[in-house]
């Protein structure tokens, strides 16, 4: 069994929002602007730069239908700020796992909503159960997937995965997007996908990781799950190292059939970019893709990373 990690504490903060036409003007600016941005991020190479047409055309889609059952802000962040950092890579790898596969039973467990969403417009054949205990985020889920044209296809499930009522080896594949790392229970999270996946099935999941862990807590219970805190603090997320990832995950799956870590290329960029995002409620949001080129590379192994890092894999049972 791995040490105890080492604990950091962070502090929340809170911007005002931009008011009405302070966000039509940043509208105008990001429309103006990120497509400028997104063609320096190409000569980067970044990953998964193709969602952001995809959610351009889901976010005028939402846009011009009567009916939407979402509101502005949120039209107004798939078209302009759909993604960012890291995301761009885990979304990437997980789109190709998913446009792979042939699949009849799939389940979600609070990814972003924009990946299942965007590959159920995509497969119209494909129905899906997704499973989140975060009741406010469930409800924006449950709003954009109505705005689609996708609750026939959809079956919501509000439940921790340790508590749902799945049946063993219901699924030929089952997504989890930077979530376990949030789960304090982790491993037990994973013993449960693991039983709910067919023989063959696949697993797919992303995790921070660090050459070192690292666990962090925060002065706000950001997901209302976590009860009482610990001297003022709630627990967020760990950074998984190899020792940490064979102990928690991979003695449930084994190792993964294909993996990729993608990381800050000197430490410390991430929580730079983070307060920008925290102290500027202005934040240039369209030049996310260009800084993620410049900040992020890919990495053999996780131990070399200098600083955080996603790594990304996929199991097959």
């Amino acid at each position: 069994m791995k040490s105890p990690a080492p604990k950091k504490f962070l502090k929340s903060s809170q911007l005002n929002p931009p008011n009405a036409l302070e966000m039509f003007a940043l509208g105008v600016l990001g429309l103006l602007l990120s497509p400028f941005y997104i063609l320096l991020a190409s000569f980067h190479r970044v990953p998964g730069l193709h969602f952001r047409w995809k959610c351009l055309k889901l976010g005028l889609i939402l846009l011009f239908r009567c009916k939407a059952a979402t509101d502005l802000k949120t039209i107004f962040l798939i078209l302009l700020y759909p993604l960012d950092s890291t995301r761009y890579f885990e979304l990437d790898f997980a789109w190709k796992t998913l446009k792979a596969r042939s699949l009849n039973k799939y389940l979600d467990i609070s990814s972003p909503r924009l990946l299942f969403t965007l590959f159920l417009l995509e497969d119209k054949s494909l129905h899906a159960e997704l499973v989140n205990p975060d009741k406010a985020d469930l409800a924006e889920t449950a709003g954009l997937l109505k705005a689609a044209g996708l609750v026939t296809r959809c079956q919501l499930h509000d439940c921790i995965i340790s508590e749902s009522k799945f049946q063993p080896g219901s699924f030929d594949l089952i997504s989890s997007i930077s979530v376990i790392e949030h789960i304090p229970e982790d491993r037990q999270a994973i013993e449960k996908m693991w039983q709910l996946l067919k023989p063959g099935g696949r697993l797919l999941i992303t995790v921070p990781c660090a050459a070192k862990t690292l666990e962090q807590y925060i002065d706000r219970d950001e997901y209302g799950l976590h009860g009482g805190a610990n001297g003022g603090y709630f627990f967020w997320q760990r950074f998984y190292d190899p020792e940490l990832l064979i102990d928690r995950i991979f003695s449930v799956t084994g190792e993964p059939v294909r993996q990729a870590v993608f990381g800050e290329r000197a430490s410390g960029l991430f929580l730079k970019m983070a307060e920008r995002k925290r102290q500027n409620r202005f934040y240039p949001f369209w030049r996310e893709p260009y800084m993620t080129g410049q900040d992020y590379h890919f990495f053999q192994r996780v131990e070399d990373l200098p600083g955080e890092g996603v790594i990304a894999m996929e199991f097959v049972k």
